[in-house]
């Protein structure tokens, strides 16, 4: 979804952002980065933009009354109408951050605020605004050579480049709906430290487009059948895993959703169907996330959610079986005399 081999780093300001729950401060560069030497910002590109080329979620910036009063949205307007602003800019954006960083557990790191060019996203070249945060540090060893044989020395603190911490692209495009977003968060100790740059920080709500209509059904459907389920149906494991197994081949088998289809197909029977999209329901509810009865089927967010699905039937610290198929060839069973449950497989041949 992201592409950068036509980007480009324009600006980048770096400031440094503590805790004041740890009573550290934050400090403010004077001027931009000096990017005059050719390989650091070759390494800056991979550093902040590599790791968006998976990324498939995208979100906007938000506020429940007024898009204008979200904090990083009007810094960003303002430096995309004025990009002679961009530093100054920088400098609210570092504070704003410090403001939010109340959680004990947050790292103190460096931001990197970088405006780019020709950044591509769903197949449109746009400026964007990066944000970016480096809270962990790595020690490096380094060999040379000296006096025909070799020396080796180290250095702390280092940044890898292969390890973005937290991250945000901000593509001019899309004003009214809050910019287009996507996001990186790969750090936080605890629930509420991890929460804050998403939610604190940045205010994001995700687009709900087909990807996210996809992974939300299929995430849906999973918790019905392994949480809900069991409050009205007497259910084994097995025929949990079969039910699914039924709904991942559907969303790889079919072009659009339909959830009558899919309830059909899938669920079959009708009181379970019931449950199903009044379980549905609660969840656009609770969540403020509508979820259409029909749309088209993201392959992306499929396959994301496989990775999810399990097919496994864990017993004891023994054996796994995976189900991959017809679950009529495994049946349950009791033996009384060793007072043990047990499993029948049916197979024509062993591979």
């Amino acid at each position: 979804m992201i592409t950068s081999f036509e980007a480009f780093l324009d600006t980048l300001s770096v400031h440094h952002v503590g805790n004041q729950a740890q009573d550290e401060m934050y400090s403010l560069s004077d001027e931009p980065l000096d990017l005059k030497d050719e390989m650091i910002p070759r390494l800056l590109m991979q550093y902040f933009l590599t790791p968006f080329e998976k990324t498939n979620e995208v979100y906007h910036l938000m506020h429940h009354s007024d898009i204008n009063l979200n904090e990083i949205f009007s810094f960003v307007t303002q430096i995309f109408e004025d990009n002679e602003r961009f530093h100054e800019v920088s400098q609210h954006i570092a504070k704003h951050l410090y403001a939010v960083t109340t959680h004990p557990k947050i790292k103190a790191g460096e931001l990197y605020v970088g405006l780019f060019n020709n950044v591509q996203i769903e197949g449109e070249l746009l400026d964007a605004i990066g944000v970016f945060k480096s809270e962990t540090k790595e020690t490096y060893l380094k060999v040379y050579p000296d006096k025909g044989g070799f020396k080796m020395d180290y250095e702390e603190n280092g940044i890898n480049i292969n390890k973005l911490d937290k991250g945000c692209l901000i593509f001019n495009t899309a004003k009214e709906d809050g910019y287009k977003v996507v996001v990186i968060d790969k750090t936080g100790n605890s629930q509420d430290a991890a929460v804050y740059w998403k939610d604190d920080f940045l205010k994001l709500k995700i687009r709900n487009d087909n990807f996210n209509q996809t992974a939300n059904t299929l995430s849906v459907y999973k918790n019905f059948v392994t949480q809900k389920l069991d409050d009205e149906f007497e259910m084994s494991k097995a025929d949990k895993i079969d039910l699914l197994n039924r709904s991942m081949k559907y969303f790889k088998e079919k072009e659009t959703f339909d959830l009558d289809e899919f309830a059909g197909e899938v669920i079959g029977n009708e009181q379970a169907i019931e449950s199903f999209k009044n379980y549905k329901q609660q969840y656009e509810d609770e969540f403020e996330t509508p979820i259409a009865d029909s749309f088209e089927i993201s392959t992306n967010a499929v396959k994301k959610q496989a990775r999810v699905y399990k097919s496994v039937l864990k017993l004891d610290r023994n054996f796994h079986i995976y189900i991959h198929g017809d679950k009529d060839l495994i049946e349950k069973g009791f033996d009384d005399d060793k007072a043990m449950n047990y499993y029948k497989v049916f197979f024509k041949e062993e591979q």
